[in-house]
């Protein structure tokens, strides 16, 4: 089944954020070797997909799992969450209809 991983950033993480980026991506990276992930991506905070200093205001990842406990558990590991950068995450069941 999808589901959809919703994080939200705290404020001022910018730099938080881009040290760690590089393993942020390297677990996004094996989903899409597997298969499993449909999109992910950060949410600018400004209307630009290069935001600069204005930074981002969180993540959304759409991909496969077995199981809602296994798509939290793959949340709760993020890098972002260890470096402080994610203040709330929620993970919900997915339909996707196109």
């Amino acid at each position: 089944m999808l589901y959809v991983i919703y994080a939200e950033d705290n404020a001022d993480s910018l730099e938080k954020r881009t040290a760690v980026r590089p393993a942020h991506v390297a677990r996004l990276q094996l989903l899409q070797d597997e298969g499993r992930l449909i999109l992910a991506g950060p949410m600018p905070a400004v209307d630009s997909n290069e935001p600069g200093v204005a930074g981002f205001t969180g993540s959304t990842v759409v991909a496969e799992f077995s199981s809602l406990e296994e798509a939290q558990s793959w949340a709760k590991d993020d890098p972002y969450i260890a470096a402080g950068v994610y203040k709330q995450v929620q993970v919900k069941p997915f339909k996707r209809t196109f």
